[in-house]
């Protein structure tokens, strides 16, 4: 993949990010503080957790940080799939963001 395609991959994933927060905002009593600074987002629920999701373009993966751990992504067939046991992110990014606020929240592409 070239790094053209990749930012434009990446690019896509963090404003699905931003929208699902947005919507997750608009349509339940849930209330996730989302940031945008350059390549990465940061979510923080009322309890002060937060997941943080970077660009690391040198490596064209993704990176995600949240109380379950460090989770890092790369895009092959059409889907960012983590580089260990190949999780899709969207599941892992509602999986953690459900256990920080104590709510069922779901991402998707």
């Amino acid at each position: 993949m070239t790094d053209l395609q990749y930012l434009d991959h990446a690019e896509a994933l963090l404003k699905a990010v931003e929208a699902g927060c947005d919507r997750i905002n608009d349509d339940s009593d849930v209330d996730i503080d989302n940031q945008r600074t350059g390549g990465m987002v940061t979510l923080t629920f009322i309890n002060r957790s937060q997941i943080i999701i970077n660009l690391q373009k040198p490596l064209q993966e993704i990176w995600m940080a949240a109380r379950a751990g460090g989770f890092h992504y790369k895009f092959r067939d059409g889907r960012w799939t983590d580089t260990k046991d190949a999780s899709e992110f969207f599941a892992t990014l509602s999986r953690c963001a459900s256990e920080q606020s104590g709510q069922l929240l779901v991402f998707g592409p």
